[in-house]
C-alpha cells in the first residue's frame, strides 16, 4: 500500500521548502542525489537520499511512493527526471497518485506585454524554453498522472531583490514596457500541496503572483525597504548584460493565475512583490 511519501528528482530550493512543509503532516520524503556529498544535506533535512545511479534503491523507493516531484531542468537529452523515473516506475509496477513537473512560463515566449493563460499557444523564443516545452509534452504523452506547473521567477528567503541589493550587485535596467512575473517560494509550496490533495492529471497551472512588474521597480522598492539609495538607472541597450541575463528580457508578458485560485482554491500569501519583500524583511528581524 502506498504511504504518504514524496519522491523528489531535483532536491533544490522549492522542493526543500515543500518537504519541510509536508513533514509535520506525516509525510516522508526521499530524493535522488548525484553526488555522495549531497546525501548529508538531505539527511539533515530528514530526507532519505537515494543515489541516482542505484537503480535498485530507486525502484524500491518508488514502489512506496504516493507523489513524485520533478524539478531538474531538461538538457539536450530531454528531461532527466522522466528518463530515470519512468523505467523505474515500470520496474516497480508503481503508479503514483500524483506527479508534478516544474516547468516555466518561458514556454509562452514573448507577447510584447500581452496576457497569457494556460490555454495560450506555446511559442518559446529560446533554447531553454523549447527544451521545457519538449519536456512538458513528453510528460503529457505518458499514461501517468502528470501535472505541469509553469513557474514565474522564483524569489524567497535568501533569494530576493533584498539580497541582490545587499550584495552590491543590484542594477536598475530600464527597458520601457518590460515586465516580469514572479512567485514567492512559499506560494509555490501552497500550489503544489493543493494539487497533491486534488489531483487532475494532464492539467497545466501557471504559478505566479498578481503583479507582473518592471524589474527596475522591484529593485527600487527593495532599496526603499533597506533605506539605501537605489542604483542609477541604466538603459537596456547600454547595460552590457550577459547572454543569459539578456535572454530574460527577450520575453515580455503578463501571466494569468486564475486557475490555481479557481481549481485549487489557492489564496496567495504574497500577491505582489511588495507584500513578499516586506514580509521577507520582517521575518529577518
Amino acid at each position: 500500500m502506498k504511504t504518504r511519501r514524496l519522491f523528489v528528482f531535483g532536491y533544490g530550493y522549492s522542493a526543500r521548502a515543500l518537504a519541510r512543509r509536508l513533514a509535520p503532516e506525516g509525510w516522508t520524503v526521499a530524493a535522488s542525489v548525484r553526488n555522495p556529498s549531497d546525501a548529508a544535506k538531505l539527511t539533515a533535512d530528514g530526507v532519505t537520499a537515494i543515489p541516482a545511479d542505484d537503480r535498485g534503491a530507486l525502484v524500491a523507493s518508488l514502489a512506496e511512493t504516493q507523489a513524485v516531484l520533478v524539478t531538474a531542468p531538461p538538457d539536450a537529452g530531454g528531461c532527466p527526471g522522466l528518463n530515470a523515473l519512468v523505467p523505474a516506475l515500470a520496474q516497480a509496477n508503481a503508479f503514483p497518485d500524483w506527479i508534478g513537473y516544474l516547468s516555466t512560463t518561458g514556454v509562452y515566449g514573448d507577447r510584447q506585454g500581452g496576457w497569457v493563460d494556460e490555454s495560450s499557444t506555446l511559442t518559446p523564443t529560446g533554447e531553454r524554453g523549447r527544451r521545457r516545452l519538449a519536456a512538458e509534452m513528453a510528460w503529457r504523452d505518458l499514461p501517468l498522472p502528470a501535472h505541469l506547473f509553469r513557474l514565474a521567477g522564483i524569489y524567497g528567503p535568501g533569494r530576493s531583490a533584498l539580497d541582490t541589493v545587499r550584495s552590491g550587485k543590484a542594477r536598475r535596467v530600464v527597458k520601457p514596457g518590460q515586465v516580469f512575473s514572479r512567485i514567492h517560494r512559499d506560494d509555490i509550496v501552497q500550489v503544489l500541496r493543493a494539487s497533491i490533495a486534488r489531483p487532475n492529471p494532464g492539467t497545466a497551472y501557471n504559478v505566479c503572483d498578481d503583479d507582473a512588474a518592471d524589474p527596475a521597480e522591484v529593485i527600487t522598492y527593495a532599496c526603499k525597504l533597506l533605506d539605501v539609495a537605489p542604483p542609477p538607472p541604466v538603459a537596456y541597450a547600454e547595460a552590457h548584460l550577459s547572454p543569459m541575463a539578456r535572454s530574460f528580457y527577450d520575453d515580455n508578458k503578463r501571466v494569468r493565475n486564475d486557475r490555481i485560485k479557481q481549481e485549487l482554491g489557492v489564496v496567495l500569501k504574497y500577491p505582489d512583490y511588495r507584500a513578499g519583500l516586506t514580509a521577507l524583511l520582517a521575518a529577518e528581524s
